[in-house]
């Protein structure tokens, strides 16, 4: 494994509330950190089929085009009736005509689909959180980081916090969901302690405990 050994890193997103997310994760580190998007980098072509190589793909192209090492999220909702789906095309559900991106409109297609498979309660529609961050370096190293969070999806829609389909997941052992949860209660995690709620959190600590030097 390669330590990280500088504070100066580029978060390869394009995402603002990815962005926000993994700054509010990286701020307690000192970190000094530009986005993809701040630094007008173009957006790769993410791919992969596995949430792996996506964050791969993103990290060597904002890592190879800043000079800096880079840390990506590839992220999405595994969702057990639908097979896996929407997975690794989370995001892509989202997807409208005009090239934006609606995740109101996402949510609703998950739950028709929840609907026309017969999954009316808890225990038919379970699903986790997936997260993968990839650190990369310009010379092509990278590591990877994979958290994941069990839980089930919920109809309607609970909570405005938080981004994407936090508003219909609801982790296990708990009864609100990510979208009911400020930043901290999704989380779960700072320096320093053992546990951590969210997929992002639970492989950021995976990140901080294997390429941050104490």
């Amino acid at each position: 494994m390669r330590k990280l050994d500088t504070r100066t890193i580029v978060v390869a997103s394009h995402n603002a509330g990815k962005i926000r997310e993994i700054a509010d994760l990286i701020g307690p580190f000192g970190f000094s950190a530009k986005s993809a998007a701040e630094l007008n980098f173009e957006e790769p072509d993410e791919t992969g089929t596995t949430f792996e190589e996506n964050a791969t793909i993103k990290a060597l192209a904002s890592a190879k085009a800043s000079g800096l090492p880079a840390l990506s999220d590839d992220s999405g909702i595994v969702i057990d009736a639908l097979d896996g789906a929407p997975g690794v095309y989370t995001a892509n559900w989202a997807e409208t005509a005009d090239g934006t991106r609606d995740f109101a409109m996402a949510m609703e297609k998950v739950e028709k689909a929840l609907t026309d498979k017969g999954a009316s309660e808890a225990k038919d529609r379970t699903a986790r959180f997936v997260s993968v961050l990839c650190l990369a370096w310009p010379d092509g190293h990278t590591e990877l980081f994979r958290g994941e969070v069990e839980g089930h999806v919920v109809w309607p829609p609970r909570g405005d916090k938080g981004f994407g389909y936090d508003p219909v997941f609801q982790p296990d052992g708990h009864d609100v969901t990510f979208g009911e949860m400020s930043a901290e209660e999704k989380h779960g995690w700072k320096p320093g302690d053992a546990a951590a709620l969210s997929h992002r959190a639970r492989a950021f600590k995976l990140f901080v405990e294997t390429c941050l030097k104490a």
